[in-house]
């Protein structure tokens, strides 16, 4: 699982979400909302690549915006759900949301039991469930055009919303503590270019630290900050969170990005993504040149991982087999 390059390994973790319903012959839509089915893909998946954590979900994104009564949208084939239709209207009615039961409303109790199945079958492995930050929570209740549209014209009712959906978050991540599981955080709505690096700064930031903060209270650790975007422009804002765990996606400078983590916070995990069109692409060179690639940005950090990104739902297993193979290479 590993490369030695110099004194340093490299280890390789994918990241399985849509993809845990092609381990079992069945769509995303299928898998998201059947306990049975999401419980044997993730199962299945786990059991080919033996990848840790295991994140339960498919449409992990959609999970709050469902308890607070948005509709997710059956897709066609094998596409991923969404939500099409912001459940609200004007940014005035989305400031008296009122807090969802995590035990009631939506697919969350399902998730945190499928979960709890699988921590059950594994429990050497680490088993988490994702918890979406505001802004993401916010873009699929009010649409992206019109949240940029109201970040830009009314920032502080926006800031104001998104602080209420941070202290909202509280009740999901208690529901899953006291289910014995852990918490994978995801926001990666918030970064640019959707947000500018100053929009991050006055609208985002206050609302992202506050959230954290609420999830750490109740795990008892720092939390990890999984963002995809052009991340290098927020790289301050992002590690002023506190996070010890962040991604470098193939949107940004993953160059800079390291370099800059290995000298100010060295202490930060990074896990370094593969360009996931790479990932699912059936050129094995191609794969190896992405993983090369990785391989000499991170070098000198000690400090890094190598992921797949979001793995693609098309992404053939063998793939998957074909880089950690290449990284055991001596």
């Amino acid at each position: 699982m590993a490369v030695l390059m110099g004194k340093m390994r490299l280890p390789f973790t994918p990241a399985v979400y849509e993809h845990a319903a092609r381990m079992i012959n069945r769509t995303p839509w299928e898998t998201s909302r059947d306990p049975e089915l999401l419980y044997a893909g993730h199962r299945a998946a786990h059991l080919e690549y033996r990848h840790s954590p295991i994140v339960v979900g498919i449409d992990i994104y959609n999970l709050e915006a469902e308890a607070y009564g948005a509709r997710i949208d059956k897709p066609v084939g094998t596409g991923i759900p969404a939500i099409h239709d912001p459940l609200f209207k004007s940014l005035d009615d989305a400031l008296g949301i009122a807090p969802y039961d995590p035990k009631r409303d939506g697919r969350i109790a399902m998730v945190i039991e499928v979960g709890q199945r699988l921590k059950a079958e594994f429990p050497q492995t680490d088993v988490r469930i994702p918890v979406a930050g505001p802004f993401s929570i916010a873009f699929n209740l009010r649409g992206i055009t019109s949240l940029c549209e109201d970040a830009a014209l009314e920032p502080e009712k926006v800031a104001q919303w998104l602080m209420r959906l941070a202290e909202n978050q509280g009740v999901f991540v208690k529901a899953v503590v006291e289910a014995g599981l852990d918490i994978a955080f995801f926001e990666s709505a918030a970064a640019p270019p959707l947000l500018s690096p100053a929009q991050f700064r006055e609208v985002e930031l206050p609302a992202l630290k506050r959230v954290i903060a609420v999830a750490e209270s109740f795990v008892r650790h720092p939390v990890p900050c999984i963002m995809g975007g052009d991340t290098f422009k927020i790289y301050d804002e992002l590690m002023s969170t506190g996070t010890n765990f962040v991604v470098c996606n193939v949107e940004t400078d993953q160059k800079a990005f390291v370099a800059r983590a290995r000298v100010e916070h060295p202490h930060v995990r990074i896990r370094v993504n593969m360009d996931a069109s790479v990932v699912a692409c059936d050129e094995p060179e191609r794969i190896y040149r992405e993983i090369d690639r990785i391989l000499a940005l991170t070098a000198g950090h000690p400090n890094c991982l190598m992921g797949t990104g979001c793995l693609p739902y098309e992404a053939p297993p063998r793939n998957v087999h074909l880089i950690r193979e290449y990284l055991s290479r001596d």
